[in-house]
């Protein structure tokens, strides 16, 4: 974190700070690690407090004065970093803080999405979404929050975001709405064959299946171009052609390679990989075993990385670049990565994590009784008997309407109660429906007798 590029502080206030700092952070990193007790509000907002104070301290003593980039503004981005996460792990995902890290997340997979120059409506679609939520969160905070300096700073990286966004669906718009289902069908053909080339087992004929739908794409072409009913390119021609190209040309080289990949930039490679394998398995059991927290290493293993570039592409030992096939493979595990970090985020529920196994308990309770209500419901009432003893076994636990843990009431406790109150609606409308099928039977029978 603290490397010969970022230089430590001249000023002597500076230095006192940054010891505050590291102090700070280094509490935060063994928090982080503890993972015998669930993460409580009141440790949190400790260390939150003594970070905002130091972080006023240095505007104080900076004010009026030019200044660097030094080791101090790197601490203070790692402490924020850090507590964006607790944040969400203590379930307050609805405050500024907590916005911190996914601004971070955003600004990395915008930037990647500009450089590749490859992306759909989809991929923008859902990050300016997360966008405006994030900047009515900031904005509903300033009349709550104590730091308007962190306001401040969040509400222009959101505009950073935003700006970068926006130059984004530009290039979109300039397409015509023709071209536009060729665009994203090989933008996800390319990141298909670019999965298949590092799953540990290459196998060729899924590129070859992959191929045969560019050929499809390649159909619909006339003299190489997209045109409209007069024969005319349509507009975005140009760049759908190229990327057409760029698809078959990348699924020569992987071909070519049959899974293998240059011994001196191995190391790098197998360490994309084992992140990107680690938070795809988060993302499947996202809801039972993921401590948002955990995302910082991962985040910051990632953007060594990334930051390890030079003019955009890494070298080895000897100073060579690595080639376009080790660039684009190493790019897109990145971009993987910051992509499934970025939907982890935005995922989390705002229920500490104290809360989440009643939570995902009541979860799953409703996702069945759903289940079962669209199958057609139950025959008899007591068939709902397990669901009515799970809720109520649930209910009991709550003492004076609050769930209680260790003594301590965490946060969450409306998205939890009101998850309760839904799975009730659903076992009671499914009881009536199966007493009024009862009634109805018994009076057929009733009518059959007579």
């Amino acid at each position: 974190m603290e490397t010969p590029k970022i230089p430590a502080p001249r000023d002597e206030g500076e230095k006192r700070i940054l010891a505050e700092l590291m102090s700070i952070r280094d509490q935060l990193q063994l928090r982080k690690l503890d993972r015998t007790t669930y993460v409580r509000t009141q440790d949190v907002m400790v260390l939150y407090e003594k970070t905002i104070e130091q972080v006023r301290q240095l505007n104080v003593l900076r004010t009026g004065k030019k200044s660097e980039e030094n080791q101090v503004d790197r601490v203070v981005d790692s402490c924020f970093q850090l507590l964006s996460l607790f944040f969400m792990t203590i379930g307050r995902n609805n405050e500024a803080p907590a916005a911190y890290s996914l601004t971070s997340t955003i600004k990395r997979l915008l930037d990647h999405l500009d450089e590749a120059n490859l992306f759909s409506a989809k991929d923008l679609a859902s990050i300016e979404h997360t966008l405006e939520r994030l900047d009515t969160i900031v904005n509903n905070t300033k009349t709550k929050e104590p730091a308007p300096f962190l306001e401040a700073h969040l509400a222009s990286r959101i505009d950073r975001c935003r700006e970068t966004l926006c130059a984004l669906k530009q290039r979109l718009k300039e397409y015509d709405e023709a071209i536009i289902p060729s665009h994203e069908k090989l933008v996800s053909i390319l990141r298909q064959m670019a999965a298949i080339n590092t799953k540990p087992k290459f196998k060729p004929e899924d590129i070859n299946k992959l191929r045969a739908q560019l050929k499809d794409i390649q159909s619909q072409t006339v003299d190489g171009q997209f045109v409209n009913a007069e024969g005319k390119p349509l507009a975005g021609n140009d760049p759908v052609v190229a990327l057409l190209e760029r698809c078959q040309k990348y699924s020569d080289v992987i071909l070519d390679m049959g899974g293998r990949f240059p011994e001196q930039w191995k190391v790098i490679y197998d360490t994309l990989t084992g992140i990107r394998n680690e938070l795809d398995k988060l993302s499947l059991t996202q809801a039972w075993s993921l401590r948002e927290t955990d995302l910082y290493d991962y985040q910051r293993q990632l953007d060594k990385i990334d930051e390890n570039r030079v003019d955009g592409n890494w070298v080895d030992a000897k100073g060579r670049p690595a080639d376009l096939y080790v660039q684009r493979t190493l790019l897109y595990l990145i971009r993987r990565s910051y992509g499934y970090i970025y939907h982890l985020m935005i995922s989390s529920e705002p229920v500490s994590e104290a809360l989440l196994p009643i939570y995902n308990q009541l979860q799953t309770l409703k996702r069945c009784l759903i289940e079962v209500q669209n199958n057609g419901g139950v025959s008899t009432v007591r068939e709902l008997y397990p669901y009515s003893m799970k809720l109520n076994s649930i209910d009991n636990l709550r003492v004076d309407g609050k769930f209680l843990v260790s003594g301590d009431i965490p946060e969450g406790q409306g998205s939890v109660s009101e998850l309760l109150s839904q799975c009730y609606d659903l076992n009671y409308e499914l009881r009536v429906a199966a007493e009024e099928q009862a009634e109805n039977e018994k009076s057929e029978t009733k009518d059959d007798n007579e």
